[in-house]
Order: C-alpha cells, then structure tokens, then sequence
C-alpha cells in the first residue's frame, strides 16, 4: 500500500497554471509513487515537454509508461518522452496498432496512434503486452481488457474500423486501460478516456480489488458523448462507489462536467493542465 503519492496533470484540453502552459485535445498524467515514477499517457505531441518542464516534471525519471488505447491524442508524445527517458517499458494492449477512424456521415478523420511499432521500438519503446489486470510496481495496477457489463455504456458508434471484407465495423477498443494505485487513503483511478465505460472500469476494479475504497477518480470520462438517459444512469451508478474525489478531464465535455459538478459539488474540479493531486 502507498503512502506517498502525487499526481500532476501534464497534457488536457485545459490550462489550470502557471503561465506558459500548452493546452491541446489530449491526455497525460505524471505519477509520483514512492520509489516509482511513471507516465500516464503522452498527449498529442504539443505540450508534454514543454509543460513538464515548466512543472518541473523530469521525463528523464520515468521508469515507465503506460498508454490507455491507441488514438493519437493519448500516444503522439511517445516519440519525444522516450527520446528523454531512454529504453522504457511501455506497458499497453496489442490493439493500439490498429488503424482506427472517427467515421460520421461522409465525415471521416483517421485518429490512430501516428508511429509505427518498430519505428517506436527503434527509438526505445520497450512494449509489453498487457491484457490482464496486473500489478506492475507494488501497489500500482494497470486493469488491463475490461468486461463490458453494462448495458448503458455502448461503445461510441462514430469510432470504427475498416474491415477488408466486412466494411466499416463498430471498434470495440478492446485496448482502453486504466492506472490504479492503492494507497493509505483507498484506490486513485487514472482514466485514458474510458471507452470501456466508467462504470464497467470501476467494477472490474472492484472485482480485482474487493474491500477497498475508491478514493479519488481522475481523467477523461468520455461522457461527452453521452445521452441524457445515459448520463443520468452513469450519474446514479457512480453515487454508489462513494468517490471522495471525482476530477474530469479531456473527453468529459463542458455541459457534462458541470453536471458532475452539480452532482458531486466540493468532490469535483477540473483535471487540467497543472493540477496536482498528493497525499
């Protein structure tokens, strides 16, 4: 169990301070854990050195990385983190290779990570296949493919694949994994974007580590997207894990994150560029 532990926005959406930060559409967390200190995704590839300097954050530290999914605003810093740090293990699922769209109408974007495999390996990725919820320093956990069990939490349609004979199918992103790290105070979740649904994440951790307290979420939500009818469940569903704090990020969505405020009032602030978090 960790005792000691800070958490520091990088890369988001949104600048908190100090002056000279870089906000960008995209995600990365810092995490200080003891004796271990990691990377919780690299953003789009704008702001994770520049704002790590300016938080005095030392990509050269880091003793690995872990990447959430495979979309470019999660992965695109990895060139330039692993340029700092060297050969590095990064922890992520296979599927982060696959070629992935954001497909709506005639409207069509390619959002996969931007690196080929070997190009990233030649510069000091250190890939490890993980897909399973494992234990990667003590304490720390990355939750690996998480069941989806819910039936309020589809994937989102607009994201797909193009199969060679089935055409464009729904991408179940099978990859979307989540940092926690049981500490003193209960489980700090780390978020990517939670396309396997905040709810199902947040059971399949309770099912992996049954009796302990989640204390503070933190992250890209991907609630952004959500319906009234599905918000209002997720809502209700997330009263009952008796989250201290609840702190949105990148894909929450503006109207949605005020909601949660709403809802969750002093428990709740925005993860931005900046924010720190220790116990």
């Amino acid at each position: 169990m960790i005792s000691q532990l800070k958490l520091t926005v990088i890369c988001e959406n949104s600048v908190f301070g100090p002056s000279g930060l870089i906000g960008e559409h995209g995600w990365s967390c810092y995490v200080e854990a003891e004796r271990y200190t990691m990377l919780f995704d690299t953003g789009q590839g704008l702001g994770v050195l520049c704002n790590s300097l300016i938080l005095k954050k030392d990509l050269k530290l880091i003793d690995a990385i872990v990447l959430s999914h495979g979309h470019y605003d999660h992965t695109s810093g990895l060139p330039s983190v692993v340029g700092l740090s060297g050969p590095t293990p990064v922890y992520a699922h296979p599927d982060i290779f696959l070629v992935r769209y954001w497909k709506k109408g005639d409207i069509l974007r390619e959002i996969g990570i931007r690196y080929k495999k070997e190009y990233l390996e030649s510069i000091g990725a250190r890939f490890v296949d993980l897909q399973e919820f494992r234990e990667i320093y003590p304490g720390v956990y990355v939750t690996g493919i998480v069941p989806r069990i819910t039936d309020f939490e589809p994937p989102d349609p607009n994201m797909q694949l193009r199969d060679p004979e089935a055409g464009w199918v729904q991408d179940p992103l099978r990859d979307d994994l989540s940092v926690v790290i049981d500490t003193n105070k209960g489980l700090f979740v780390i978020l990517g974007c939670a396309h396997a649904g905040i709810i199902n994440i947040l059971k399949h951790i309770q099912k992996n580590l049954p009796g302990r307290p989640i204390h503070t979420v933190l992250g890209g939500t991907h609630l952004g997207p959500a319906d009234p009818a599905q918000f209002g469940i997720t809502l209700s569903n997330l009263e009952k894990f008796g989250i201290q704090r609840l702190g949105a990020a990148h894909c929450t969505g503006l109207e949605n994150a005020a909601k949660l405020y709403n809802a969750f009032g002093k428990r709740f602030f925005f993860a931005s560029v900046g924010t720190s978090i220790t116990i």
